[in-house]
């Protein structure tokens, strides 16, 4: 009788969506703790896109009341607890995000879509640069590796509009509101994460997802 042969459970990489949007600062705040909670992980994160405010519907202006008080109010006290440089872009009106959401598609399709969505958050908050804008988009798109004349076309023929609408639709279908929400397994966490309550819903979602092999016979028996 042969002993019986028993497998190490097999873990797969958690799937992690992050819905956000590049004109919201508490997006950008998210990287860290992101990363603290999934840097030593074996995770597959996908930034998805929810438009704030979508065309027609006009965007904020930072000459109004509203984004100064929101932002001495809750952006900058985080920023400096999280030790983050971000500044309230000058940017008027601030920039629809479909153009750049459509940029993204191109370059999660060339594996570079972390980051590119690191990128955006970084031009607009830290170098007050106009997402908005289709030259600026190419530059920062080059500046990342992609092939900026490809890029450029992409955007110019909308290549990745219908891709851009069902990533859409897959937020309206998971009822995303607000930004940053993210999505591990079961667990939906809204806001800016606690790196521990994060990484302790990715090993849950993670031990869910591991799969025991039992014992097996052989030809010479069990």
């Amino acid at each position: 009788m042969t002993e019986p042969v028993l497998s190490e459970p097999v873990f797969g990489a958690v799937k992690i969506k992050i819905f956000s949007d590049y004109v919201c600062p508490f997006c950008m705040l998210a990287e860290g703790p992101i990363e603290e909670a999934t840097k030593d992980l074996y995770v597959d994160i996908e930034w998805m896109p929810f438009e704030l405010r979508a065309h027609p519907h006009p965007t904020l202006r930072p000459e109004d009341d509203y984004l100064p008080a929101i932002w001495s109010r809750a952006v900058y006290p985080m920023a400096r607890q999280l030790g983050v440089d971000i500044t309230l872009p000058t940017v008027s009106p601030q920039p629809y995000t479909h153009l750049a959401f459509e940029g993204y598609q191109y370059a999660a399709a060339h594996d570079l879509g972390t980051e590119y969505t690191h990128r955006m958050f970084e031009a607009f908050f830290q170098e007050d640069q106009d997402l908005g804008n289709p030259d600026v988009l190419e530059t920062l798109a080059t500046e990342i590796g992609l092939d900026g004349a490809d890029f450029r076309a992409a955007l110019d023929n909308r290549t990745y509009r219908t891709k851009h609408q069902d990533a859409l639709r897959e937020a309206e279908s998971h009822q995303i509101r607000s930004v940053p929400t993210i999505l591990i397994g079961n667990t939906r966490l809204e806001g800016v994460p606690n790196p521990a309550e994060l990484r302790k819903a990715i090993l849950n979602a993670q031990a869910a997802d591991a799969i025991t092999y039992g014992a097996t016979c052989g030809v010479d028996g069990c």
